[in-house]
């Protein structure tokens, strides 16, 4: 391999010769390289990149879910306000399930813009001083039948003992169970069976009565033999089965994975 040599306007030399120490004075002292400055950052000349979508994405008197993004922005051009709130980016989203509402507080700050949600359409913010506010406390609003509301009363639970009859909110206890009519449809309801207060003020049947549910409704069990080889066979083949299923589908997943890693 022939040794690398620099070639000078000022100086020519030897092909065969490499320039020594003695010759750096004679060498050229300025070079070119292509200009790199735009390309290492948007100190001096800003590039005009895509948008960042800012900006209202929910009109008012629109209809908006719990996380629904209304306004984005860069700062505080507006504030949360009812049922509203403000994220780490400055993005207001709503809180409950209502419409939009864009409104100013003079009482709060009269420089202020909020965006809040209502639950009614046609509702105006801000609510006075003096009124009471409108929560849903996670419950749905709903009128009463004061026709159904007075003939049902009010349910009492009490516990005993015997087959004495005890009144449980409109339902007769009889030899141990109970038993409601539907005054409506006049269906018999199923029975209930006595439930009484047990740990953690908790009223339910006794774990006795609950073990005996089966027994109660004549399910016959077999009884079980130690000896029973047939059973055991059947056993013992379903675990082999369930084995042989897993070591083949860890199998598929160890072929598709290197199948991946090759390709």
């Amino acid at each position: 391999m022939r040794p690398l040599c620099l070639r000078s306007p000022r100086l020519t030399l030897p092909s065969h010769t490499c320039p020594s120490f003695q010759w750096l004075p004679l060498l050229p002292l300025h070079h070119s390289r292509p200009a790199s400055h735009a390309s290492q950052g948007r100190a001096n000349k800003a590039a005009q990149g895509p948008g960042k979508r800012l900006g209202a994405k929910k009109g008012a008197s629109e209809l908006v879910v719990p996380g629904n993004i209304i306004f984005r922005q860069r700062g505080t051009h507006w504030f949360p306000g009812e049922n509203c709130d403000m994220g780490r980016d400055h993005t207001i989203f709503a809180k409950e399930k209502g419409y939009v509402c864009f409104y100013k507080d003079p009482e709060t700050n009269p420089k202020r813009k909020y965006i809040g949600v209502v639950f009614e359409r046609g509702m105006k913010l801000p609510v006075p001083r003096n009124k009471p506010r409108n929560r849903r406390l996670g419950l749905v609003g709903r009128e009463r039948e004061m026709g159904t509301l007075a003939s049902i009363t009010p349910p009492r639970v009490t516990s005993g003992e015997g087959n004495e009859a005890l009144e449980v909110g409109g339902m007769t206890e009889q030899g141990g169970t109970l038993r409601q009519q539907d005054k409506r449809t006049r269906a018999k309801m199923p029975e209930l069976k006595q439930m009484g207060i047990r740990p953690g003020y908790q009223y339910r049947e006794s774990n006795r009565h609950i073990g005996r549910v089966a027994e109660r409704a004549q399910v016959k069990v077999g009884e079980f033999k130690k000896r029973g080889r047939f059973l055991a066979w059947r056993k013992v083949n379903a675990r082999r089965t369930k084995r042989a299923e897993k070591k083949a589908s860890r199998s598929r997943r160890k072929k598709g994975s290197k199948n991946k890693s090759k390709n």
